[in-house]
Formats: C-alpha cells, sequence, structure tokens
C-alpha cells in the first residue's frame, strides 16, 4: 500500500472516529432526542433575529378576552385560535417560540383572559397553567337582579349572559325549597335580595347556576350563627328582614344610618302606618322609564299602581326590591330604639338624613 493511500486511509478512519464522537455528544446533549434537538437549534437560529417581532403585540388595548384551549388541541390549532381572535400576529411564530422554549407539551387545557397588549412570549407563559385565570366579579350592595345580570354581561369573561343568569334566578326558590323553608320565603320566589354584594374572584369555567349557587351560599354564610338566631327570636323570617333590609340599602347612602332608618320603618309597622318608601316605587315602575331607579314625583306616590308601592299598601313589599349588604341586614335586625316615624336627605348633599318624630318636624327639615 502506497504512503498516499496510507494517509487516505487513516484520514477516513478519523473522519469516521469524529463523526461518532460527534453523534455521542449530539445524543447526549439532546436528551436521547437528536432529531428533536436538531429542530431546536435550527429554530433557535431562525429566532435569533426576529427579536423585535416577538416583543410585538397586536396592539395596545388591554380589554380581557375569553380564550378556550380544549384537551387535546395541538400548538399549532392553539396557534390558529389566538391567530383567529386576533391574539397574535404570526402563528408560525408562536408555534416556534412554544418549541423553543420548551413549551409546546406544557400547554393546559383550560379559559384564558388574554389581551391584544400581550406579546407572543407573555401568552405562550400564561397558558401553561390554568390555575392563573379567574374572573373578578361584583355585586353591588343595593342593586336588583337585573343589574347584577347587566353587570354580568359588562363583564365579557362570562361563559354565559345575563339572561341566563335571570333564568335560574327569577325560577329561584322553585328549585331550592330547601331554602325557601329555611327564609320563610314563598315557593314562587325570585332570588331578590338574596344574592349576597361582595366582590368574587370566580373560575372561569362558572355556570350560571353555580354563580347563582356562590351568591346565594354567600348570602348563608352571612346570616348564620347568631344573626339569624336573633331574627328567628324576634318572631320575623329571614324573608321579612330582607325585605326590611333591602329598602334601608335603597335609602342609606351611610351605613352608620342603616340602624336609625331601619327603626322608622320598624316604628311605622308597629303602628299599622304605611312604610311610604321611595325606592318601593321606583321598584314597582320595573324600568318602564329608562332606569331601574328613576327620579320620581310626589304623583307617583299615588298613581304607581303596585303592590311594592308603600304608599299605597301597608306592610312590607310582596318581596325585596333589592339585594342588601350585610351592613342593611344587620341594620334591620338590630334597629336604634327611636321614636322617629319619618327622615328626609339633609339639605347639605352629604347623603345624611334628619329624622323627626312628628309629621310637622318633618315638614320643617324640607329644603
Amino acid at each position: 500500500m502506497s504512503k498516499a493511500i496510507r494517509i487516505l486511509v487513516l484520514l477516513f478512519i478519523l473522519f469516521l472516529i469524529a463523526g461518532g464522537l460527534l453523534a455521542v455528544g449530539i445524543f447526549v446533549l439532546s436528551d436521547g432526542n437528536p432529531v428533536r434537538w436538531v429542530q431546536t437549534e435550527l429554530i433557535r437560529l431562525s429566532l435569533s433575529g426576529r427579536q423585535e417581532d416577538l416583543a410585538r403585540s397586536v396592539g395596545s388595548d388591554t380589554t380581557d378576552l375569553r380564550f378556550t384551549i380544549d384537551v387535546g388541541d395541538a400548538p399549532r390549532t392553539v396557534a390558529e385560535n389566538l391567530y383567529a381572535q386576533n391574539l397574535i400576529l404570526d402563528k408560525d411564530l408562536f408555534v416556534d417560540f412554544l418549541r423553543l422554549e420548551g413549551l409546546d407539551t406544557q400547554i393546559e387545557a383550560g379559559t384564558y383572559f388574554l389581551n391584544q397588549a400581550q406579546t407572543i412570549p407573555q401568552i405562550a407563559h400564561i397558558i401553561i397553567d390554568s390555575r392563573n385565570s379567574s374572573i373578578t366579579f361584583r355585586v353591588g350592595e343595593g342593586t336588583r337582579i337585573e343589574e347584577v345580570a347587566e353587570a354580568i354581561d359588562a363583564n365579557g369573561l362570562f361563559g354565559f349572559s345575563g339572561q341566563s343568569f335571570l333564568e335560574v334566578t327569577r325560577i329561584g326558590f322553585a328549585e331550592l325549597p330547601e331554602y325557601a323553608a329555611i327564609f320563610g320565603a314563598p315557593s314562587d320566589a325570585s332570588l331578590e335580595g338574596y344574592l349576597l354584594p361582595d366582590t368574587y374572584v370566580l373560575p372561569p369555567s362558572i355556570t350560571a347556576i353555580e354563580l347563582r349557587d356562590v351568591l346565594l351560599e354567600a348570602f348563608v354564610a352571612t346570616i348564620q350563627g347568631q344573626l339569624i338566631n336573633d331574627i328567628q327570636a324576634q318572631g320575623w323570617s329571614v324573608h321579612d328582614i330582607v325585605k326590611l333590609a333591602s329598602i334601608v340599602e335603597r335609602e342609606a347612602v351611610w351605613d352608620e344610618e342603616n340602624p336609625t332608618i331601619a327603626s322608622v320603618y320598624r316604628n311605622r309597622l308597629d303602628i299599622g302606618m304605611t312604610l311610604d318608601a321611595d325606592p318601593t316605587v321606583q321598584y314597582g315602575l320595573q324600568g318602564t322609564r329608562g332606569s331601574w331607579w328613576p327620579q320620581i314625583t310626589q304623583a307617583d306616590y299615588r298613581n304607581v299602581q303596585s303592590p311594592y308601592n308603600l304608599y299605597l299598601n301597608l306592610g312590607l313589599p310582596p318581596g325585596p326590591i333589592a339585594n342588601p349588604g350585610r351592613a342593611a341586614i344587620e341594620g334591620a335586625v338590630y334597629p336604634d330604639e327611636t321614636d322617629y316615624y319619618y327622615f328626609q336627605a339633609r339639605c347639605d348633599g352629604s347623603g345624611y338624613h334628619n329624622f323627626s318624630q312628628t309629621y310637622e318636624q318633618h315638614l320643617q327639615n324640607s329644603c
């Protein structure tokens, strides 16, 4: 064998050894998956010049949009859906980023709340943990169930409409006879008054029925124990206390006045006097004037024909007129001991009221 041939053979052997070592090295580096490793490195090379694209978002709107990933959705499917909802600008770039960061195998099925101001990396890291998603929802004091339904639609993150919520809350105690018995409520009563005002953090998968139950259970938790014992000891039903508390909630601006306002109404009830409560007239109009709580006139006291108009009807209204908070409920259960029968807003715009024993004194407090 000539010297030249021997050199060529030696070089070939060295090439084979080097190639083998390289293959072994790649196998080790890739954790036993050289094909994926090569693909990832090619993606890394491709994305090295696209940092500006990765940092670019669709827009500046931070309004959250509901985005759902179903079980079994592949990264490509997720990218297609994100693009269809105008949450990303480049489907291929999104998939490549997932692959590069090893997130393509970590995507979790669930519902997420994303917005157009988020970048591809931000969205990619959100959709790997569905526990990060929740809906913050507030039920305001003194709102009626229609207003709660409107707040559901305005929130925009629920998977159901305000109308669906209205349907299950208007059916009310017909589907919850055990609660009707506890509260002393008619079996055909709606859940008006029993949707406890508060701020709730809710799972994104919540349904209309589940939201109803959350709000009702929060009400139960509020009155259970000493409060419900004291209601019963006074000879009242929970339902009647909620009726009274709903009126107090609509009349009072400041919580510290709740017990005093409640004392006025309880004093009137004790002597068989009409409650003359403006919010009940408003409720009786049922939104026919473009607002759930419109301005009313003295003429309305006699002209609004409704069982809720407590200028025309004795006693408490047929049902609660709004959802009272805990402070209003406590004011109705524990009223101040007064001899007041009248009250009206002070003329200074503070939201506080002047209270009086006689109608003559009441007139003197007029603005």
